[in-house]
């Protein structure tokens, strides 16, 4: 073999080497690329884990709208009250999301508009109104959006304990089982004799 078919081979071979040189250095990044795509990947799943977790661990715990003046320890009770409130002679819903689990001390649940839970002694259903942010005094019902329903010659707002009228409700710490009635229009007392029937059937969930 003379110089030139050597130098001919050796030429070849270093070019078969330099082409699987490159395809195994392609292979490696390929299957590096990979990797790391897989590693991004497995990363934007842990974050969204993560982010999802922590959404719902907010939406479902109870945020603090501050301490009720008096009131015992937190969790040191638990007792329940049947809630209704009728506005000319419909059902205002508490089972709305905005109304839901606004405070610790005192609230509805579970999407029930019809049980009012208190977690702790003493504390008003003055309290629980201001928590969900709606207005009540002795004459006036007033929703979030400020729409008002208030005692006038046509039509009055009512309030029942146990179906006893009373002049109001913002102090009163309620016992468990009672039945608590607002009204507002101008029912007779059949109506009223109604509500209170309602009231009184409501399965109160613990």
């Amino acid at each position: 073999m003379d110089l030139y078919q050597f130098m001919g081979k050796k030429d070849r071979e270093e070019r078969v080497k330099e082409r699987e040189s490159y395809v195994e250095k392609h292979q490696k990044q390929k299957i590096k690329y990979k990797l790391i795509a897989l590693g991004v990947f497995g990363g934007v799943i842990a974050v969204l884990a993560i982010s999802s977790y922590n959404f719902y661990e907010l939406s479902s715990t109870v945020i603090p709208k501050g301490v009720p003046v008096g009131a015992g320890p937190l969790g040191g009770i638990h007792i329940h009250a049947g809630f209704l409130t009728m506005i000319y002679g419909q059902m205002f819903d508490y089972s709305s999301p905005a109304y839901q689990l606004k405070s610790p001390y005192i609230h509805f649940e579970k999407d029930n508009g019809e049980t009012v839970h208190m977690h702790a002694a003493n504390v008003t259903l003055g309290f629980l109104f201001n928590s969900i942010h709606i207005g009540l005094t002795d004459k006036c019902f007033v929703f979030p959006d400020k729409r008002q329903f208030c005692s006038n010659d046509q039509y009055t707002l009512k309030f029942y304990i146990n179906h006893q009228q009373v002049p109001s409700i913002l102090n009163y710490v309620f016992k468990d089982h009672d039945r608590i009635l607002i009204s507002y229009g101008n029912e007779n007392q059949t109506q009223i004799n109604d509500q209170f029937a309602r009231v009184d059937s409501f399965n109160l969930i613990t």
